[in-house]
């Protein structure tokens, strides 16, 4: 009695290639690569340093500091909640924690240069960056407000949520103003800042 052939055995599924470091199946520039596809608008997160020593009024006052951000997004219109992401142990990160207070101002196609001033790393101190650009004292939280930005906001931080190597804090919106009427938003796109149109 002859033995029938045995069935082909199918090849086993081709499985991809983890990248090294990554159990979940995506690199650092693949990530990077595909969320720079994502256009984002462009903020001033703007902060006033603490007193260094409030007791004493002839100490120093607290510096006004500055950072761009495209990681900011709105979340509740009852309460007014609006969201931004920062790097853990980043400067403005340190100082949110201690700093409840803080100002948005979301910058015109025209502020690009204020844009790229704030996102330059390594500086030591805002002092210089804000010489001469136009702002305002913001009434509720005392941080700068660019002019000529289409719209401002002033926060309180609510919460603040530890997310892999970033920190979402969550705000507060206490009071929105929209300086001009002008001219369309700055937006992020691959890596590079672009307009509308």
């Amino acid at each position: 009695m002859k033995t029938p052939p045995a069935a082909p055995v199918p090849p086993a599924p081709r499985v991809p290639a983890v990248p090294a470091g990554h159990p979940e199946g995506v690199s650092h520039d693949e990530f990077r690569a595909a969320l720079s596809r994502l256009a984002a608008g462009v903020v001033l997160l703007t902060a006033t340093e603490p007193d260094l020593d409030p007791d004493d009024p002839g100490a120093p006052t607290g510096e006004y500091a500055g950072m761009t951000a495209t990681a900011f997004m709105s979340v509740s219109l009852d309460p007014p909640l609006v969201l931004v992401s920062l790097r853990n142990d980043s400067r403005m990160d340190d100082l949110l924690d201690e700093q409840p207070l803080w100002g948005v101002s979301v910058l015109a196609e025209s502020q690009s240069h204020i844009a790229g001033r704030f996102a330059m790393k390594g500086r030591l101190s805002d002092r210089l960056l804000f010489e001469d650009i136009p702002y305002v004292k913001g009434e509720r939280t005392g941080a700068p407000l660019v002019g000529g930005a289409l719209a401002t906001l002033e926060c309180r931080t609510e919460r603040r949520v530890v997310a892999g190597d970033h920190t979402l804090v969550i705000g507060r919106v206490l009071s929105a103003a929209l300086p001009s009427v002008e001219g369309g938003p700055l937006m992020y796109f691959r890596g590079r800042y672009r307009h509308l149109g």
